[in-house]
């Protein structure tokens, strides 16, 4: 089963660690990466740009509306994603665990969904 790690930030968490210490996380995550490709689980995933460059698009009784930066107020944001494929949520869960946002701020686990609507 297909699922998205969703990777949740505070920059003002990121922006109080040294160089050392940034360089270590991303050691991290590329280590996991590495791990999760060679074991035929790592799908794909990407950083996302920082929010300032986010745009946020509603439409309300048919008229559009967008506005600058995401949609909520809120210290954290969505600052990327990987896409798995392993065989239970705990696996996943498990996955999203080690990586080293879910020290620093959060991670959020979703199956994906295939064009059915069932779980892929």
């Amino acid at each position: 089963m297909k699922y998205m790690l969703l990777i949740y930030s505070n920059p003002a968490t990121w922006e109080t660690l040294s160089t050392e210490e940034l360089n270590g996380l991303m050691g991290e995550a590329d280590s996991i990466m590495k791990e999760l490709a060679d074991s035929g689980e790592w799908v794909g995933g990407e950083a996302l740009a920082d929010p300032s460059q986010t745009r946020t698009v509603k439409v309300r009784d048919g008229v559009p509306a967008t506005t600058d930066g995401p949609f909520l107020e809120a210290k954290e944001h969505l600052a990327g994603y990987c896409v798995i494929d392993c065989e239970t949520p705990e696996r996943a869960a498990e996955i999203a665990a080690r990586w080293p946002d879910a020290r620093l701020c959060a991670m959020e686990v979703r199956p994906i969904m295939d064009v059915t609507g069932t779980e892929a």
